[in-house]
């Protein structure tokens, strides 16, 4: 087994990686939810439903990060919450399609790397909190 999935580091790192795709998601989704005329121009044919739901999965992505980071099996479990999350809203976004509505090409990208990057953040987790003995409750050591 390689060592980043028996590791502190490793833990830390999908850590990381949970809390600035996080915060990037909120900046991103905050601009044009809450931005200038502009910034809704710029992004075109978005599907208000896939915009929101990412916006606010961002905050749970940041709070799925800070479990890592602590060792926390909640942690855990938001990310499998986002996984979840994210397949229902990508399948919405299907829907919407399918239906014909309008959308942007970077949206159906945007969606496929988020699926992707929280299913791996996911199992690495679960990986990594088993090798680790991560922790149930806050007063446990």
């Amino acid at each position: 087994m390689p060592r980043f999935f028996s590791s502190t580091t490793g833990l830390r790192a999908l850590a990381l990686l949970a809390m600035a795709f996080g915060a990037l998601t909120i900046k991103e989704g905050g601009d044009v939810l809450f931005g200038q005329d502009a910034a809704r121009a710029a992004a075109g044919d978005y599907v208000p439903f896939v915009l929101w739901s990412n916006f606010l999965l961002g905050f749970v992505y940041v709070a799925s990060g800070l479990g890592l980071w602590l060792r926390r099996r909640w942690g855990e479990l938001l990310a499998a919450f986002i996984v979840a999350a994210t397949v229902a809203t990508f399948a919405a976004f299907a829907l919407h399609l399918a239906l014909g509505g309008a959308y942007e090409v970077r949206t159906l990208v945007a969606m496929t790397i988020r699926t992707l990057v929280w299913a791996f953040i996911y199992l690495a987790a679960r990986r990594l909190m088993r090798s680790l003995g991560a922790r149930s409750t806050p007063g446990e050591s």
